[in-house]
């Protein structure tokens, strides 16, 4: 194991508790992959400036596969002295091919690769995450495909408000996936953007070609101001925030699955392998992958308020704080992927209990709108319609009775434009299937809005092809 990189201007050694404490190995070594794909795009960029030779870049090339090899099969040993993933492979570069690894790093620093090691992986995470949402969202549509007739009560402030198609609310979820996608690619953007040659933050005097580089490593662009490409944490906080925004999403999907699997609600049963039990309650089935799955969008809000505040009052260029975003970076991708990952699982195995859903949609004076628009139908104001049902609804709390269960004769004491047909209007079906604009609940509404999902999932996975 060789002296510090940066040794030569100290005169002490560097106490066993400060390497300790500012080792970042055990965190960034699962970047070793990006690190040598980079280091090799240099290599081949310093050979291209004739900065090292042919020659030397075909060995310094093979001994970073080497070292990949190493750390794959587990044979890599790591040393806290080493303090990161740049200096352990760099290291054992210099013991696998000798003093020709100390060109290596001409035109670069630590402070532009590491930016383009967490550039490298997140452009893969990222990648890795919108396939997984599309699986996701490929579930929803499936589920929401079998439920096109069943009917459930939609709310407003966890209050019966109106019937909907419970396909339409698993919809609601498709859409949600759908902007969290967009975000997602639209992150990439920022995250596609080649900072090395950027060195430790005024460029580099070598004639090294950065956009050969880009092209090697698959980089759209080449960031534009050295001392910004090494101080730029943005793109993991945008992805953070994106992060954030989907993790809400499936907390919220994680919430009303708690809630309509309780025996007040007892609208799903949940599937066995996907809950647990009580150690001293033996009836108790517990929806627990749900509530961690709320649990967990907390952690990633926590991720992202870190980053905030670790890069807030920074000045340019590099600090060392920086090293603490990786870790913070790595959980929110490593939490986001379980979640999505576990919510597709538990999705497709949940039984939806039809009758009691049914039952719900037809209770709680829930067609009490549709009397108000029955109303304007006749040339009655909305407001004074909104008035006059709000008069029927107290009289048919008063009476323990449904709207449709009143009597014509009760219907017209509060205004003489309703009619017989009005029995008819209030139905639940009808009250569904008569919201036929773009995004409401009618049946046909829906079953086109789950053809359109089909269609734009079965256009992305033969895009993909």
């Amino acid at each position: 194991m060789s002296e510090k990189l940066w040794a030569g201007r100290f005169q002490e050694k560097t106490a066993k508790s400060v390497e300790t404490f500012t080792s970042s190995i055990d965190v960034d070594r699962r970047l070793y992959a990006y690190d040598i794909q980079g280091s090799i795009a240099h290599c081949k960029t310093l050979a291209k400036a004739g900065i090292v030779s042919s020659k030397e870049a075909r060995k310094l090339t093979a001994g970073l596969k080497e070292i990949k090899q190493e750390i794959e099969a587990q044979t890599f040993e790591y040393h806290h002295a080493l303090e990161d993933i740049h200096t352990h492979i760099e290291s054992r570069l210099a013991e696998i091919v000798g003093p020709v690894a100390q060109k290596l790093h001409t035109a670069r620093s630590r402070n532009d690769q590491v930016v383009l090691d967490v550039r490298l992986y997140l452009r893969d995470a990222v990648a890795a995450i919108i396939r997984l949402l599309g699986r996701l969202q490929k579930v929803v549509v499936s589920v929401a495909k079998r439920h096109t007739e069943t009917v459930m009560p939609g709310y407003t402030h966890l209050q019966r408000a109106q019937p909907v198609l419970l396909a339409h609310h698993l919809m609601a979820y498709y859409e949600m996936f759908s902007r969290d996608t967009e975000r997602l690619q639209d992150c990439l953007a920022r995250i596609n953007v080649m900072p090395l040659g950027s060195a430790a933050l005024a460029g580099t005097p070598h004639p090294i070609d950065r956009k050969y580089t880009a092209n090697l490593l698959g980089f759209k662009k080449v960031s534009a101001n050295s001392m910004d490409a090494v101080a730029d944490r943005d793109f993991m906080i945008e992805f953070a925030s994106a992060a954030s925004i989907g993790m809400m999403h499936l907390s919220r999907l994680a919430e009303e699955l708690i809630v309509w699997s309780s025996s007040e609600f007892n609208f799903i049963e949940l599937p066995d392998a996907f809950a647990t039990g009580s150690s001293i309650m033996p009836q108790k089935k517990n929806p627990d992958v749900a509530e961690l799955v709320r649990g967990k969008a907390g952690r990633v809000f926590g991720n992202l308020m870190a980053l905030l505040t670790l890069m807030k009052s920074l000045p340019l260029s590099y600090n060392r704080d920086m090293q603490e975003d990786k870790a913070l970076l790595f959980d929110a991708v490593d939490t986001l992927n379980a979640c999505i990952d576990i919510t597709a699982q538990l999705l497709p195995k949940i039984k939806f209990n039809k009758a009691r859903l049914q039952a719900a949609a037809s209770h709680g004076y829930l067609n009490a709108t549709d009397l108000a628009d029955y109303l304007v139908t006749k040339g009655m104001p909305f407001r004074e319609a909104h008035h006059c049902v709000g008069q029927i609804v107290g009289y048919a709390v008063r009476s323990r009775k449904e709207l449709h269960a009143l009597s014509l004769a009760d219907l017209q004491k509060f205004s003489d434009r309703i009619e017989g047909e009005i029995f008819d209007f209030l139905k639940t079906s009808q009250m569904i299937d008569r919201r036929t604009t773009i995004g409401g609940t009618a049946t046909r509404a829906v079953k086109a809005a789950i053809r359109a999902a089909e269609r734009k999932i079965h256009k992305t996975s033969a895009d993909k092809k």
